[in-house]
This record gives C-alpha cells, sequence and structure tokens, in this order.
C-alpha cells in the first residue's frame, strides 16, 4: 500500500481544519471553532498512525487513544488536554450537548484551547517518535 497520499491528506487536511478554527473563532463561531481544533488534531494524529503503521487510520475520534496508536508518549497534563478537546467532537455536534457547550464556549475559553490546539500541533509534529 503506497501511503504517502493517505498521509499528504490527513495532513493537508488538519492544516485547512486549523485554519477554518483560526477563522471561525475570529468569526465568534467559538464552539465550532473547537470542533475544528479538534478535527485538526485528530487528523494530524491520523496522518502519523499511517506513518506508523503504514495501514489507513482507525475509524476513532478519542485523541488520546489516536496518540497512543500513532506511538506518542503523553504526559498526564497532555492526556487531559486531548480528553478535554475530544469532548467538543461530542459536544458541538449533539442537539442535547450544544446548549450547555455554547455557554461554556466563550471567547477566553476557545481562545485558550485555539492556543492549546497549536501548541499540540506544534509539539507533536516536533515529538513523532518516527517508529518503524
Amino acid at each position: 500500500m503506497d501511503t504517502l497520499p493517505l498521509i499528504q491528506y490527513w495532513e493537508k487536511s488538519s492544516k485547512n481544519d486549523f485554519a477554518v478554527a483560526q477563522y471561525l473563532f475570529k468569526s465568534k463561531k467559538y464552539s465550532y471553532a473547537l470542533f475544528f481544533c479538534h478535527l485538526s488534531l485528530e487528523k494530524l494524529l491520523k496522518s502519523f498512525i499511517v506513518k506508523h503503521s503504514k495501514k489507513s487510520a482507525p475509524l476513532e475520534h478519542n485523541l488520546v487513544r489516536l496518540a497512543n496508536k500513532a506511538g506518542f508518549t503523553l504526559s498526564g497534563e497532555q492526556k487531559d488536554l486531548l480528553s478535554e478537546i475530544t469532548t467538543f467532537n461530542i459536544k458541538a455536534r449533539y442537539d442535547d450537548y450544544k446548549t450547555n457547550f455554547y455557554k461554556k464556549a466563550t471567547r477566553v475559553y476557545a481562545q485558550s484551547y485555539i492556543t492549546e490546539t497549536k501548541n499540540l500541533i506544534t509539539w507533536l509534529k516536533k515529538n513523532y517518535p518516527h517508529i518503524s
């Protein structure tokens, strides 16, 4: 299996999703910006999984599990952060969670997670274990 096109797809899609998150934040669509932060990290981790396994990425949305499958060793703080960002996938999508999430997703809260996502992207790229 030629994995390079898959890796490139996940990387490009991750980069685009983070740009969308930033745009949505500027447009004051904070809950959706947070959802796209999750998507960006999910897709970046899937690119690392494809690099690591030489197989298609799993149908998985849990960022901690994806990071583990990609070969990362995470600190407790990183696991907590990825766990919180994973919740943005559900809370921004489903009506029964949306109301509370909209209230929680203030400008300050969203800005914090935009920054955390950017920092995680940088850390993941810098610390990819390059396991063959």
